[in-house]
């Protein structure tokens, strides 16, 4: 949480407008990226956040803190993408079928790398070489599974605590790691595979 949101709040509660314009500044966008990952449409995402901001207009003044302002933010925008009509469990199966989480070949039996990932380096071709790669990681996430990019976006986009993104997404703390966990080595695959790597 931001050191301002304590003094922002009590400004949204007063009413203060330059209060509101702050809140919407700061969590617009990490709003509409969560909402993308919920509805098929760019339209209906930003139609739930807008439906989002009006909560917040509706609701400040029972907000009682007992979150961060951005929990609970994310957790109106979880609601309101789910009543535009996508459908979320509470728990995810662990069973996700036949896919690995990590290539069988990567580690050896003893569980060692059987080639470990090279360092990075702080050449400039690394670097263009890193911004590249970062594009093409951007990419990649709409192709993930939709409770996957969930999480990842979150966690990894965000920088949500694991706390949070359960709290958001309702999710078990178990179901939170494994889809992370699953997120992580899924773009990790299709990157390498990208890059012609095995």
């Amino acid at each position: 949480m931001r050191d301002d949101d304590a003094d922002l709040v009590r400004r949204l509660q007063a009413g203060d407008e330059a209060a509101f314009a702050v809140l919407v500044r700061r969590y617009h966008a990490p709003l509409l990226r969560l909402a993308s990952s919920f509805v098929s449409s760019r339209a209906v995402a930003e139609e739930a956040v807008q439906e989002t901001w009006l909560g917040v207009v509706r609701g400040i003044e029972r907000f009682e803190g007992r979150s961060s302002i951005r929990t609970w933010l994310f957790r109106i925008l979880v609601n309101q993408a789910r009543t535009a009509g996508v459908r979320e469990h509470r728990s995810i199966p662990l069973d996700l079928g036949d896919e690995a989480a990590v290539p069988a070949g990567r580690f050896d039996r003893a569980g060692e790398w059987t080639t470990p990932p090279g360092p990075w380096t702080d050449e400039v071709d690394a670097r263009l070489d890193a911004k590249a790669l970062a594009g093409r990681l951007k990419d990649l996430v709409p192709e993930l599974p939709a409770a996957q990019r969930r999480v990842f976006t979150l966690r990894d986009v965000e920088h949500m605590s694991a706390g949070e993104v359960c709290d958001i997404l309702d999710l078990a703390e178990g179901n939170q790691r494994v889809l992370l966990h699953r997120a992580r080595s899924r773009l990790r695959g299709m990157l390498e595979a990208g890059m012609g790597e095995v």
